[in-house]
Formats: C-alpha cells, sequence, structure tokens
C-alpha cells in the first residue's frame, strides 16, 4: 500500500509537472503533499533554489505534522549548501528550539554552530563571527559531550583560535610597520605584544614578537623627546633582558643585542647628564645665595 501511494504522488508530480511545464506551475497548482515531494526529489537531486522555496512555503501549512519538521530541517541545510551560513544557523538553532526531541536535534544544534564557523570573515576582518562561533560550538561539546560531533567541534574551536591568534600577530606588526607616520604608534606595537603573550602564551609567533617589542620599544625611545629618552631605553634594556632569559638560542638575538647594548650606552649617558645638570644647578642656586653679614641693628643697646 505504502509504495502504491508513492507511486500515485510520484505521478501526480509528473502529472502537474508535464501539464504546468514548470516549477513555477507546480508551486501554484500542485497540492501540498505533491509539493512537499517535489521539495524533498529537489534536495536530493542538490536543487536546493527550488528546494527552499517549497520548504518555506509549506512550513505554516504542514504545522503540527511530522512533515513540518522535516520541511524545517531541510530547509535549514537547503540555505546551508546556498552558503547562507547566518540564516542557515539561525534555522538551525530555531529547529533545536522548537523540536528538543527530535532525533535530529543533535545534530541541527551543531550546525547551527558550524553554519556560524562558515559565516566567519578572514582572519584580517572583524572576528566577532567567529567569537560567536566558538562559543556557539563550546556550547555544543558541554550540552553533548558523547556527540560523535565533539572531535570536529574541538577542531573548529582550535581552528577559529588559531585565525584569533593570527589576527593579533597581524595587528602587532601593523602598529610598527605603521609607527614612522604615527610614532604613538610604536608604543602601541609595544603592548600589543604584551596582550599577545597573555592570551596566546604558547604561540609560535611569542618569539618573533618578543623581538619586535625590544625594537619597538627602542624606536620608540629614539624618538621621544630628551626628557622621556632614558626612562625609554631603561625598558628596552628590560624587554631585552625577557627575551633573552626566554629565547638564549634565538637566531634574533644578535639583533637584539645591539638595541640592547646602545640602550645601555644612552642611558648611562643620559644618567650622567643629569647629575651634571643637578649638579650644576646646585652650584648654580649656592653663588646666587645672598651673604649672612652678620650686622647688627644701629640700635641695639647691652644692659
Amino acid at each position: 500500500m505504502q509504495t502504491i501511494r508513492y507511486l500515485v504522488l510520484f505521478l501526480g508530480i509528473t502529472l502537474v509537472f508535464s501539464s504546468c511545464g514548470n516549477f513555477e506551475k507546480l508551486r501554484k497548482k500542485g497540492t501540498d503533499e505533491q509539493k512537499y515531494q517535489a521539495a524533498l526529489t529537489y534536495y536530493k537531486k542538490g536543487d536546493y533554489d527550488k528546494a527552499v522555496l517549497l520548504f518555506e512555503e509549506l512550513k505554516p501549512l504542514l504545522k503540527g505534522s511530522d512533515q513540518q519538521e522535516l520541511a524545517t530541517f531541510y530547509e535549514a541545510y537547503c540555505n546551508y549548501h546556498l552558503q547562507q551560513y547566518e540564516v542557515a544557523s539561525f534555522q538551525f538553532k530555531r529547529f533545536y528550539e522548537t523540536f528538543g526531541r527530535s532525533e535530529n536535534a543533535e545534530e541541527a544544534l551543531y550546525m547551527s554552530s558550524y553554519a556560524s564557523y562558515r559565516a566567519s570573515m578572514p582572519y584580517y576582518l572583524d572576528q566577532a563571527s567567529t567569537l560567536t562561533a566558538m562559543d556557539a560550538m563550546q556550547s555544543f561539546i558541554n550540552t553533548y559531550p558523547q556527540s560523535k560531533f565533539v572531535e570536529e567541534a574541538s577542531k573548529i574551536i582550535k581552528e577559529s583560535r588559531k585565525k584569533l591568534e593570527k589576527k593579533s600577530y597581524e595587528r602587532a606588526k601593523l602598529y610598527y610597520k605603521t609607527s614612522p607616520t604615527n610614532l604613538q604608534n610604536y608604543r602601541s606595537a609595544v603592548y600589543a605584544v604584551n596582550n599577545f603573550k597573555k592570551e596566546f602564551p604558547d604561540s609560535d609567533y611569542n618569539e618573533e614578537l618578543a623581538f619586535l617589542q625590544v625594537q619597538s620599544q627602542y624606536d620608540f625611545a629614539q624618538n621621544s623627546l630628551y626628557t622621556k629618552q632614558k626612562e625609554r631605553y631603561d625598558d628596552v634594556v628590560k624587554y631585552y633582558q625577557e627575551f633573552v632569559d626566554t629565547y638564549p638560542n634565538s637566531k634574533l638575538l644578535k639583533k637584539a643585542e645591539r638595541f640592547y647594548e646602545v640602550s645601555v650606552k644612552k642611558s648611562a649617558d643620559l644618567a650622567e647628564q643629569e647629575r651634571l645638570a643637578k649638579a650644576a644647578q646646585k652650584d648654580k642656586e649656592k653663588n646666587n645665595q645672598p651673604a649672612n653679614t652678620g650686622r647688627l641693628g644701629s640700635g641695639s643697646s647691652s644692659n
């Protein structure tokens, strides 16, 4: 009986196509059941443009039926395959919230997170969507710790973190590259490296950025006001010591040493100049003090 039923439906769909001639006439003249079966056929053939239109139209008409559940699920997949990732993510999430007991609920929650990940921007653009995807993946893992999707979800979190790491790395380098036109960017580069090391302590970029921090601070000190230079050369020494302690065999060590040696000498010279200036100021103040004559008042008398 079931076979006969589907045969009748297939013949009905064929009749609609042959008599009406195209997809638009099916939408206008086909029954809900014919449209539903046609939508499934389109979906299985990979014709997602047509399938999604039919599923979208059918959903409110199928409310309360098992067909509504599948139509909602496949509609989300249609949008995913059409690379409408933000729409698909929303629809998968809505499916999970509406059909939480469905056998497809777990997959829908995962696909909501995965579609969000696919919607995320390249590392050099805004990464708000990447952060959203990471949070969604972690939430999925917490909800379904034994899921077959957990391994892939964990991998995506790592990949997303790598994207954020690359973004942060490139930001620090960009600050340094643009510093000649904006001297404050030398300082911004130094701060960016500090933030990077805190956020990505195990990154492969840390050695390179630790050197960049020494170099940025050195250039910042050189281009600073005279009154600020000593303090900033002292910071070069501090960053160099951190660099050599962490990477004693670095290929960049000799370059860093040059910044260190110049900074030590500059700091010492500035300290000496400051000492001499203070000594000269003291001598000047001493020489300018009024002499104490010790004269008594003319009207004084002794008793």
